[in-house]
């Protein structure tokens, strides 16, 4: 296929395995009626997002491993003692916890875990290098500015995550009113809005091991919670466009879930946080791109 178009802007090259998701407005968070859901998940308010590119795919062990050995990147985890990872039914402190190794067993095909925030931006900046795209990331030791508009390779804010994830829908998830194991990993011992419990894998599987969402997008629920560009704050209920969150913070979005996790925690509307130096054997990242 042939995927380069003149626009207005020129010669424009759609990246492989991406999604062009056209903008639109939705509707972002979850009614007050709906089951499992957090206080900070309204109010409901109306977000319009504009056009732009969104990764198929969570980014994989193989694709890390390509930015590692090409730049002698060494994680938060690799430089700062690890990390914490759950295995036996408790979680264990080890040292040598990382990305390559995070007590389960992997292929080049699963989705990287063991990732801060600043790694995920790190190999955003690498890869737009690499393509020759102008960086969309400022860095100067944790203090990382985003120059919106640029080409390179970027996280996607909360609300391009969310309405990458409902896909044109208003329910719980993109599937409907309830999701099962067969259409996402995450804990089936905890099943949505009590409906039956499923198996409960204990770790990632390989992306895109499930039907992709409407849109053409994969694991948007469950497999790995995915870093976001925004602080985290509580919502105003004023329509918005192009939303990115608070200009400093504590706390940045991670949305979509994990294998650890229940089905509640998995809906479209739900909302983590976590420290963007801190790393988790359930939180990895997946790339968006400006059009």
């Amino acid at each position: 296929m042939n995927t380069e178009r003149i626009t207005e802007h020129g010669t424009h090259r759609r990246p492989a395995d991406f999604v062009k998701i056209s903008g639109g407005t939705f509707m972002m968070v979850s009614p007050a009626e709906e089951a499992e859901r957090w206080d900070d998940e309204g109010p409901q308010h109306q977000v319009t997002v504009s056009t732009f590119y969104m990764g198929k795919h969570e980014v994989t062990v193989g694709e890390f491993r390509q930015f590692a050995q090409d730049t002698g990147y060494k994680t938060t985890a690799e430089t700062g003692g690890g990390d914490v990872v759950y295995t036996g039914g408790k979680w264990i402190e080890k040292a040598d916890e990382l990305w390559k190794k995070p007590y389960f067993a992997q292929t080049g095909q699963h989705p990287v875990v063991v990732i801060s925030w600043y790694d995920a931006v790190e190999y955003c900046n690498w890869r737009s290098r690499r393509e020759g795209l102008t960086l969309a990331y400022t860095v100067n030791g944790t203090d990382v500015s985003w120059n919106r508009g640029y080409d390179g390779y970027r996280l996607p804010t909360e609300a391009e995550w969310e309405y990458d994830c409902r896909a044109g829908t208003r329910g719980p998830f993109s599937t409907g009113n309830n999701i099962t194991v067969d259409e996402a990993n995450y804990n089936g011992n905890y099943p949505y809005n009590g409906s039956g419990q499923g198996i409960y894998r204990k770790k990632t599987v390989e992306a895109g091991s499930f039907s992709p969402n409407s849109w053409g997008l994969y694991d948007m629920h469950g497999n790995v919670y995915e870093w976001c560009w925004d602080w985290y704050e509580d919502y105003s209920s004023g329509a918005q466009t192009d939303p990115v969150g608070p200009a400093t913070g504590a706390y940045r979005v991670v949305r979509g879930g994990s294998w650890f996790n229940s089905a509640g925690d998995i809906r479209s509307a739900n909302r983590s946080v976590s420290a963007p130096e801190l790393r988790f054997i359930y939180a990895g990242f997946r790339l968006a791109r400006s059009w």
